[in-house]
């Protein structure tokens, strides 16, 4: 069977949740994308971001950001959990990338450890 990419799951806990805002996440998918030579495209996001405080999300396993970064061959989604001080990253690209490059600078950047991580190969 031909290959046609893969994905990258990483949880990555016991971070620091500051990293955990717009600003920050936006300068890590520039990073990384330079780092495993990506093209940048799209960035949506998704969190309480000008959301009335009576509208926020409170529970631990919903409150924080996630966005997804498209990028020419895909893409990177990313949900952190402030409360929890979890992040949760998928990278799915037709291109390939080396995904022990991506764990390493990803712990790094969000200060956590990696308790869980996957490479799947699509086919």
């Amino acid at each position: 069977m031909k290959n046609y990419g893969k994905e990258l799951i990483l949880d990555i806990h016991h971070c620091d949740s500051t990293t955990f805002n717009r600003t920050s996440i936006r300068n890590y998918f520039k990073e990384l994308c330079n780092l495993i030579d990506m093209k940048r495209c799209e960035l949506y996001w998704w969190d309480d971001y000008r959301v009335p405080p009576e509208e926020r999300q409170t529970e631990p396993h919903m409150k924080g950001t996630s966005a997804i970064q498209f990028i020419s061959t895909s893409n990177i989604t990313i949900h952190t959990l402030e409360l929890l001080g979890n992040v949760y990253l998928n990278i799915f690209s037709f291109k390939e990338f080396d995904p022990d490059l991506v764990l390493n600078f990803s712990e790094k950047w969000f200060k956590g450890k990696t308790i869980n991580s996957q490479v799947i190969k699509r086919v």
